[in-house]
């Protein structure tokens, strides 16, 4: 029983982690570098603040590498539930580090474009700003894909969380409201190009934000009920 209480607080502890390191590189650093429809404010931003922009890439893998002991820690509680969708979970979640990872490799061409056109004479200011804005481009349609997976995951999770029975089933019924939440809002950004200035954009991914932030302190404060995980 004590050993299933530590594993709870475990995958509480790794969410909590991602959910600070998600908060700064898909928040933070892309308010204070990013300066919409201007991209000379937005590469002398990354240039200034060079430091920054790599402890975003950095937290980014960090991230990446907490989801995957995340995902293995909840397959420890959750497999003696209902294994096969246990280790579906573990699948969405591996697929989506793979997508961030290749992802990745964009906010790093960024970095080589903006040092190496301070030190060559072969970028045109008009041509640094073409190139950039596409590796960028890039980064955000990386971040939409990974959309897919982020939502997918969370079906598995909140199934597994009703049926389990030693853990709120609201948080069960946010997850998996949270999963279409995440796939309304790929399939709307993916086919209306106005779609991120309507309101729903705002919203759509809400019960998923919140299930995964109660989900997280409930795991890390509460554990799981005694009597029902036993």
């Amino acid at each position: 029983m004590r050993s299933i209480k530590k594993t709870a607080r475990i995958a509480g502890l790794l969410y909590l982690v991602i959910v600070f390191c998600g908060f700064f590189y898909l928040r933070y650093v892309p308010m204070k570098l990013i300066v919409p429809d201007n991209l000379s404010a937005t590469i002398g931003n990354i240039r200034n603040s060079e430091t920054l922009f790599r402890l975003s890439i950095l937290v980014e893998i960090i991230s990446d590498l907490f989801f995957l002991l995340l995902s293995l820690t909840l397959y420890k509680l959750f497999k003696t539930v209902d294994k096969a969708c246990s280790l579906l979970m573990v699948i969405f979640v591996a697929v989506s580090i793979i997508v961030s990872f290749i992802d990745l490799q964009n906010k790093l061409a960024v970095l080589t474009l903006i040092n190496k056109a301070a030190n060559s004479k072969m970028f045109t200011p008009d041509n640094l700003k073409a190139q950039v804005s596409l590796y960028l481009d890039f980064y955000k349609n990386g971040i939409l894909i990974g959309e897919i997976f982020w939502g997918l995951w969370l079906f598995p999770l909140g199934y597994l969380i009703l049926k389990s029975g030693f853990l709120p089933k609201v948080l069960g019924v946010l997850l998996m409201a949270g999963c279409f939440g995440y796939l309304i809002d790929f399939i709307g950004s993916f086919l209306f190009p106005h779609y991120n200035e309507t309101i729903i954009s705002g919203y759509i991914t809400f019960p998923a934000s919140i299930g995964e932030l109660c989900l997280c302190l409930w795991l890390l404060i509460f554990g799981v009920k005694t009597k029902e995980a036993q």
